[in-house]
């Protein structure tokens, strides 16, 4: 680093914020040969749990980073979502199969965050283009003369300020941001914000409880149970008014609320770590960019925690955006691609905010009521045709249109959504076969014409053998093949196979 009136170093993206996400934006531009300077204000992860879910299809971009295997590890898959009334009497179960999905992966993994930030924290490490400065406070960012942004910071510890310059700014630094309050950006409140207190306790004592969330609807306390490690347990309370975290920060105030739980366990065999109140709040910035400076993660929105969500709209963010990036800085794409992230984020984070408000006032709404409605209703959801699969289902809405993401009318099933991630006939899974950038996947062989463009395009082709998982994926949307992007999102789909391979971009 360099002193504020010294030589000023450049990298081509400083990412202000080393969490999940700025870390995951950080590895992925690495992957592309992008040299990139992520700065946190903490020198080591917080060591404090804080999500404890991720979905299958998040699974693939902690896969794309290379750290699959040691997420496996360090994570175990939930079997579902219980609904139950204050007397934990079983309103509505939506089991889960823990089984692998069509992404590769169990549709719920249960995990513990400060864990998970050291293996992406190593993993970054191994990339010579990425580093990591901590006890670093980015004071404000500011444009120069000429495009160039400058960063002016300083170190935590000894007050020294430096400064650095980039091409781009990746604002992952929380729902605090800096980086947003410099681009004049604001959170829009969508009406939802509530007191919780959250416990995580450690145990060596089988809870006996079954395996899955239990999600507690009583309008008077409101909670959540799930197990997230071999030894480790999360609950979840609403907070009443005029309570706080000061009230429950021991077994014995705590044993009112969680003793449905941990009958099987005395006060010996529970280690309480952590009694925190949070705020759940619903909020979305009304925008996500301001030229090269970019919004990701909690600095963009905000969701409640009740379809375990919050984290992977970070990490999602950091996959949309990471490639046009790097495609954008080579002259490969336009820099009108760029626009593309917000266009196609900002609806999919604002779905997945409503998705969590819908169930958090399921949960709750109502009051004596609404229990009653709850008593009578969720006990028959079973009747309603195809509901209890939508429910387990993990797939997100598709993005919304844009420069690449080509929908139309007639591919409206299959564009903007993520394509499968089978195995191949080599033992691959298809993620892993088409590599870092765009693919073709095809029901029929290329023509030595077709396959050439597709190789000057710097794409792969993969053809869907006769009766496998993605000829029949492609043949339920009635085309021949599908254009793929490095994000696994769907960009083009049709029956002429020459069109397609046109219309993939170049990139290296």
């Amino acid at each position: 680093m360099s002193p504020a009136d010294g030589p000023v170093r450049h990298v081509t993206v400083a990412v202000v914020g080393g969490g999940p996400t700025g870390v995951t934006a950080a590895t992925l531009l690495a992957q592309y040969g992008l040299d990139t300077l992520v700065l946190d204000r903490w020198p080591q992860v917080y060591p404090q749990p804080r999500a404890v879910h991720l979905d299958d299809e998040i699974c693939r971009i902690l896969a794309r980073l290379g750290i699959a295997d040691e997420f496996a590890a360090i994570s175990r898959p939930a079997c579902g979502l219980r609904l139950i009334d204050r007397r934990r009497t079983v309103l509505a179960e939506f089991r889960r199969d823990t089984a692998l999905t069509r992404n590769g992966f169990p549709a719920a993994n249960m995990f513990d965050q400060p864990e998970l930030e050291k293996v992406l924290r190593r993993n970054l490490a191994r990339h010579r283009q990425a580093e990591f400065c901590g006890d670093t406070e980015v004071l404000d960012v500011t444009e120069e003369p000429g495009g160039r942004l400058r960063l002016r910071a300083a170190h935590r510890v000894s007050g020294h300020e430096f400064a650095i310059t980039a091409d781009y700014v990746l604002g992952c630094d929380g729902a605090n941001s800096i980086v947003r309050t410099t681009i004049g950006a604001t959170m829009r409140n969508l009406n939802f914000e509530q007191r919780w207190l959250v416990v995580d306790i450690a145990t060596p004592t089988d809870l006996r409880q079954w395996e899955g969330v239990h999600q507690v609807c009583d309008p008077a306390r409101a909670g959540t149970y799930m197990r997230i490690g071999d030894t480790r347990y999360r609950w979840e309370f609403a907070l009443r008014a005029g309570e706080s975290a000061a009230d429950f920060q021991t077994l014995d105030s705590l044993r009112p609320l969680i003793a449905p739980w941990t009958a099987h366990a005395g006060d010996a065999d529970l280690q309480l770590i952590r009694v925190a109140e949070y705020t759940f709040r619903a909020q979305i910035a009304d925008r996500w960019r301001a030229g090269n400076i970019f919004l990701l993660g909690d600095a963009a929105h905000l969701t409640p925690p009740f379809v375990g969500q919050g984290m992977g709209a970070g990490l999602r963010d950091a996959m949309n955006l990471s490639w046009k990036i790097a495609a954008v800085h080579r002259a490969t794409l336009p820099r009108s691609v760029l626009d593309s992230y917000e266009r196609e984020r900002r609806p999919h984070a604002r779905h997945m905010i409503s998705l969590a408000l819908n169930m958090g006032r399921a949960m709750t709404a109502g009051g004596e009521i609404g229990s009653a409605v709850r008593r009578f209703v969720l006990p028959r959801l079973h009747l309603v045709p195809g509901l209890r699969a939508k429910v387990v289902d993990s797939a997100t809405p598709a993005l919304s249109a844009s420069p690449v993401n080509r929908r139309s009318l007639r591919t409206r099933r299959i564009v903007g959504r993520l394509c499968p991630n089978p195995v191949l006939h080599d033992g691959r899974r298809l993620d892993d076969a088409l590599d870092l950038g765009f693919g073709l996947l095809t029901t029929a062989p290329l023509t030595p014409a077709q396959q050439a463009l597709v190789t000057e395009r710097g794409a792969r082709a993969v053809q869907a053998p006769p009766h496998s998982e993605l000829a029949h994926w492609l043949q339920r949307s009635r085309v021949r093949a599908a254009v793929v992007r490095p994000d696994r999102t769907v960009m083009a789909a049709g029956r002429d196979i020459s069109a397609l391979c046109r219309v993939l971009p170049a990139f290296a």
